[in-house]
């Protein structure tokens, strides 16, 4: 990187902007919005300029090097390069702080993109390559930062001190400004400018002993552009995470470094911790104090036992919060362009699971074997066999289309298309997970597909 990012106080600073243009103009803004002591020396001003003369030192003039005299930091932004290279070469020399506009490689200094929530500030910068993309970043982070941050920033400013006193140990004090900055009460108080109300709850909440906490997290179907921004947050603020198998890499990477990671992965026919051991250390982590994310491959609550372990937190008095995630039946079949249902398909959807709990009770397979219906099985292949038989017996057509879904909304997807009669071969040419699909809606995959076609890593097939 050719620049050292840096914020640097420039409050009653003298600084010279050269030109007075549109881009003079919106550069001395800038600097009059950080109390800069400014200077313009130009031979005549733009219409925005004019009417800011009062907040600034107007030279009318051309450039001299005398006007670089005692000056901190220097723009040049004239419409003429010569007068420009100039500037640049003479401020330069004087070892003065210069940014010569629109032109990265002669400026000592950059203006990056800001997003800002007082006193809160993000800045970004490409160093002059590809300053849209910096402006296009700007744009989707002002989205997503709330906009009472900059009151917590401030009365987090108030009480760093206190808190500091109050909680001896780094990690307590993250803990109580991860498990504070969420609470409705602490930003209704901040949203309607109360800050001295949200003061005194803060200095009340130090003082509460520390209780763990666990967040059940959907991770989505694989894509991490397919992760909410709140399963995001709680990724950042995690102790600790314990994951299933199908959760990607590329989520796992979102996770807080310093959190501790727990595999206990879960998967067909392999089931490397059971289902008490995971509720026990989510009891045992929650109990210590440390705020647990419990992180699930698609929705917590679609086949995912996640109901199961809240029940256990509740049982132990453990406070928890659920953060949904896009189950794959909406993730997978969207990737593969089959719509879950048609006007001219299926007016119904329904989700089963191919895996029931030992010795548990069969699916009704007569309604499932109905037509003008769409039906996804999770965890299916190992007992495509049954299930093919099943529907057959029930009275579905043999020719329904059937399509086996791989690692859906991942760059590993991988679509396999035939007919009913054919399941139990289709489930022989994927691997686990996969998403099964039955009904008319699986016809449309070859025309509507629109994932990763035709890039070499993704393969889509058909049979039967």
């Amino acid at each position: 990187m050719e620049h050292l990012p840096l914020f640097i106080s420039i409050e009653q600073r003298p600084c010279l902007v050269v030109g007075g243009g549109a881009v003079a103009a919106r550069k001395a803004r800038l600097l009059l919005s950080r109390g800069a002591r400014l200077t313009v020396v130009a031979p005549k001003l733009c219409l925005e300029l004019e009417q800011q003369l009062s907040e600034f030192e107007w030279l009318q003039a051309s450039f001299d090097e005398v006007h670089l005299d005692g000056r901190f930091l220097v723009v040049t932004a004239t419409d003429s390069a010569e007068v420009n290279a100039r500037v640049y070469q003479l401020a330069n020399q004087r070892g003065l702080l210069v940014n010569k506009a629109d032109d990265s490689k002669r400026s000592a200094v950059i203006f990056p993109s800001v997003v800002e929530r007082f006193p809160l500030q993000v800045a970004l910068s490409t160093g002059g390559k590809a300053p849209w993309l910096a402006r296009l970043l700007r744009a989707r982070l002002d989205a997503l930062l709330p906009s009472h941050w900059g009151a917590l920033a401030e009365v987090a400013g108030r009480l760093r001190q206190r808190v500091k006193n109050t909680l001896g140990n780094s990690d307590e004090r993250r803990r109580f400004w991860a498990r504070t900055q969420d609470d409705s009460t602490l930003n209704a108080f901040l949203k309607h400018g109360n800050l001295a109300a949200a003061e005194k709850w803060l200095q009340q909440e130090v003082q509460q002993p520390s209780s763990g906490e666990v967040i059940l997290v959907g991770a989505g179907p694989g894509d991490p552009d397919l992760l909410t921004i709140k399963a995001l947050n709680e990724l950042q603020k995690a102790d600790v995470v314990l994951y299933d198998q199908l959760v990607s890499d590329e989520i796992m990477a979102l996770i807080r470094p310093e959190a501790e990671r727990i595999p206990v992965g879960k998967k067909a026919g392999n089931h490397s911790v059971p289902q008490d051991q995971i509720n026990q250390l989510l009891v045992d982590h929650a109990l210590a104090g440390k705020r647990v994310v419990r992180l699930k491959g698609g929705d917590p609550f679609m086949f995912g036992r996640g109901a199961e372990e809240l029940e256990t937190l509740v049982a132990a008095g453990i406070r928890y919060q659920v953060v949904p995630g896009i189950t794959a039946a909406a993730g997978a079949t969207a990737y593969a362009g089959i719509p879950l249902t048609h006007r001219d398909h299926a007016q119904s959807a329904v989700f089963i699971t191919g895996h029931c709990k030992k010795n548990g009770e069969e699916p009704d397979w007569a309604s499932l074997a109905c037509g003008r219906q769409t039906l996804v099985i999770y965890m299916g292949l190992m007992r495509s066999g049954h299930i093919q038989q099943q529907l057959l017996a029930h009275g579905l057509d043999a020719g329904t289309p059937v399509a086996l879904i791989e690692r859906g909304t991942t760059r590993q997807q991988k679509v396999v298309r035939g007919e009913l009669s054919g399941l139990s071969e289709l489930a022989t040419r994927v691997e686990s997970p996969a998403l099964m699909v039955i009904g008319s809606v699986a016809s449309l995959a070859d025309s509507l597909a629109w994932f990763n076609t035709g890039v070499p890593d993704v393969s889509l097939e058909r049979a039967g």
